[in-house]
C-alpha cells in the first residue's frame, strides 16, 4: 500500500452520556498493517451550562443547531489548541467526532455539532470530521462506526464491546466485520442516578444496593428494539421515548430501579456474546457491578483495556478513521451499518 508512514493525530469526542470532550494524541503508524500509540489523553468535562445546552439541543429548532454547529465548533477548536499548546505538540491531522444532537437513521437524519471548518481556521492544522453523513446518505444507519478500528488494530479478540452511553459490539463472521448497539448504559444509568443528586453511580455502588424489579425486567427485555435485526443502532431519542417510560411508569425506588437496568444490560449483552474473547472499554467498564453481572450472564472472557484504552478507545478509532479517509482507504463498513456500499466517510477541511 502506498501509505504515508506516519501521522500525529488528535482524536476528539464527545459521547452521549455528556462526561466531557475526550482530546486523544495519538501517533499512527504503518508497518504492514496500522499500529497506534496512545500518547497525551485528557478528558474535559463540560460545565453546568455546556451540559444542559447539549443536554436539550435535540428538541431546538434547527436554526439553533446550526448556529450552535458553530459556536460548538469554536469552543472545540479552543480545547484543542490549549491542549496543543500545554503539551508542545506537533499534530498533523484533528478528526473530530463532534457531538451528536439527532440520529434517526431511518428518516436520513444524523446530525454531530462542532463544525469542522472553525476547528480548521483556527488552528490551521487539516481537519476531518462529520463521519455520519455519507453513510446516512447511502442508506445506512451512520452508526457504529468504531468497528473498521476494531478490525484493524484490535482483531485479535472475538469482540470488543464498548459501554459508553449505549453499549455496541463488533466482531468478525465469515470475513466480514458485523456490528451493533445492544442496550443503553450510561445515558440511563446516569440519568436515574442524577435524580439522587449523583453524576453517576460510581463502582455500580447505588445499583449493587438495590433490589431486582421482575417486572420492569421483564418490560425492558421486551422493548420492541431488542427483536428487530441489525443493522441497528440507538440514539437518545429512543431513550426518552421508550426506555425511560418503562422504567418510569414503574414504582420502586431509584436503587431498585438501577439495580434492575443493571441486570437488563448484562442480560441484553450476554445475549450478544455468549463466548469467547471480549476485549471491553468506555465508562461503563469503570462499573464493578455491572461487570460482575455481565459475567454471571455470559461464558465469555471479558478483558478490560488498560485505563487510557478505556477511556479513550472510541477517539482513538476516530483518529484513525479520519487517517482512512486521508489516505483514501475504504472507513466505514456496508456489512455494519446497512448502506448500499462500503464507504469513505468524513469531510476534510484543508
Amino acid at each position: 500500500m502506498d501509505c504515508k508512514k506516519q501521522y500525529k493525530v488528535i482524536g476528539l469526542m464527545s459521547g452521549t452520556s455528556l462526561d466531557g470532550v475526550d482530546i486523544a494524541y495519538i501517533n499512527f503508524y504503518f508497518d504492514k498493517f496500522w499500529c497506534y500509540k496512545l500518547e497525551v489523553c485528557q478528558t474535559i468535562p463540560y460545565n453546568n451550562q455546556w451540559k444542559n445546552e447539549l443536554k436539550y439541543l435535540h428538541l431546538k429548532s434547527k436554526d439553533i443547531i446550526k448556529k450552535m454547529n458553530l459556536i460548538y465548533g469554536e469552543f472545540l477548536a479552543g480545547l484543542v489548541e490549549e491542549f496543543i499548546k500545554k503539551n508542545n505538540l506537533k499534530v498533523d491531522l484533528i478528526c473530530s467526532h463532534g457531538h451528536t444532537v439527532l440520529h434517526q437513521p431511518d428518516k436520513g437524519i444524523s446530525v454531530q455539532i462542532g463544525d469542522g471548518k472553525k476547528i480548521r481556521n483556527r488552528l490551521k492544522i487539516d481537519v476531518v470530521s462529520d463521519f455520519r453523513k455519507m453513510d446516512i446518505q447511502l442508506g445506512g444507519q451512520g452508526a457504529p462506526l468504531v468497528p473498521v478500528g476494531d478490525e484493524l488494530l484490535f482483531k485479535k479478540y472475538d469482540y470488543c464491546l464498548n459501554l459508553g452511553g449505549f453499549s455496541n459490539f463488533s466482531y468478525s463472521k465469515n470475513s466480514k466485520r458485523l456490528a451493533h448497539d445492544i442496550c443503553p448504559v450510561n445515558i440511563a444509568l446516569n440519568h436515574f442516578a442524577s435524580e439522587l443528586g449523583r453524576n453517576y453511580d460510581k463502582n455500580g455502588e447505588l445499583s449493587k444496593s438495590g433490589f431486582l424489579n421482575k417486572q420492569l425486567l421483564s418490560n425492558l427485555n421486551r422493548l420492541e428494539y431488542y427483536k428487530k435485526k441489525p443493522p441497528k443502532s440507538l440514539a437518545k431519542e429512543w431513550l426518552e421515548s421508550n426506555f425511560i417510560p418503562e422504567v418510569n411508569n414503574i414504582n420502586d425506588t431509584i436503587e431498585n430501579k438501577l439495580h434492575t437496568i443493571v441486570e437488563h444490560i448484562a442480560i441484553q449483552i450476554g445475549n450478544c456474546i455468549t463466548k469467547g474473547s471480549c476485549l471491553v472499554t468506555g465508562g461503563g467498564a469503570f462499573n464493578d457491578f455491572l461487570i460482575q453481572r455481565m459475567k454471571a450472564h455470559s461464558n465469555a472472557k471479558y478483558i478490560l483495556g488498560n485505563k487510557k484504552l478505556i477511556e479513550f478507545k472510541e477517539a482513538l478509532i476516530f483518529g484513525l478513521l479520519g487517517v482512512l479517509k486521508l489516505e483514501n482507504q475504504i472507513n466505514c463498513f456496508a456489512s455494519v451499518t446497512g448502506a448500499k456500499r462500503d464507504s469513505i466517510v468524513g469531510d476534510h477541511f484543508m
